[in-house]
Order: C-alpha cells, then structure tokens, then sequence
C-alpha cells in the first residue's frame, strides 16, 4: 500500500467534510410546501430517550418564544412558527442569507401506540428544549 502524501490526504478530509456541511445545510433549512401549502422550512432537531421521558431539541436562532406553537397530533410532534427578519437589517443591501426566516414547520414522529404530555418547555441559546413525558 502506497503512503498518500499528508498535506494531500488532509486537503481531501477538509473538502469532504465541507461538502457533507452543506448537503446537511441544503437538507434541513430548504423551503418546502408543507401541510396547507405555504412555503416553510424546516428546523434541525435531536431527539434523545430516557425510560420516562422524550427530549426534543429543536434549532431555532433568533425565534422568540411567543412566535413557536407546540402540539401533539396524535402520533406527531409539530413545531410551527415564523422567523423574523431583524429590524435592524430591513432596508438594508442583501449580499448573502444562509440563515432562514420566514414560516417554519417541523413534524417529528413519535412512537405509534405510545402517548405523551407536553412536561416542558424551553428556549434558550437559540434551541427550543421540549420534554415530553411518556404516559402509561
């Protein structure tokens, strides 16, 4: 097996990893017509279990608080709202927007047969943390 040159090998990591940024960048704030038709986008979450409780970590920089609805529908977890453009750069020249603003929807699926309760409720840093505890 023929040693690869470092410099070489280094420069293929950082393009690869560069390019999975930006095909996970392109899957999860795309705009897409979701139920009842409007254009949103769609925020990243991380979802993690314990025996008694599901934690849902939903990515939404610069949401406030009252513009984010929380429902459980059955077997789906649905975070709508809407991001704001700042006031401050209303008016102002576009030269790039790779953050999305405007009408956002995130349907999660929970576990089919299983309920659960809204327990909690946070935003902060920029990530909505939801708990939801299992019932029965």
């Amino acid at each position: 097996m023929t040693p690869r040159h470092p410099r070489a090998w280094m420069w293929a990591e950082a393009c690869d990893v560069l390019e999975r940024a930006e095909r996970l960048h392109r899957q999860f704030f795309q705009l897409e017509s979701v139920h009842g038709g409007q254009p949103a986008w769609q925020p990243p979450v991380d979802l993690f279990e314990t025996e008694r409780e599901l934690q849902i970590l939903v990515a939404l920089p610069g949401v406030e608080p009252e513009q984010v609805q929380v429902v459980i529908d059955g077997a789906s977890l649905i975070v709508v709202g809407e991001r704001q453009v700042p006031a401050r750069s209303r008016g102002a020249a576009i030269h790039r927007i790779e953050i999305p603003y405007g009408r956002f929807e995130r349907r999660i699926q929970l576990a089919e047969g299983r309920r659960y309760e809204l327990d909690r409720r946070e935003l902060a840093n920029g990530c909505l943390l939801l708990t939801l505890r299992k019932l029965g």
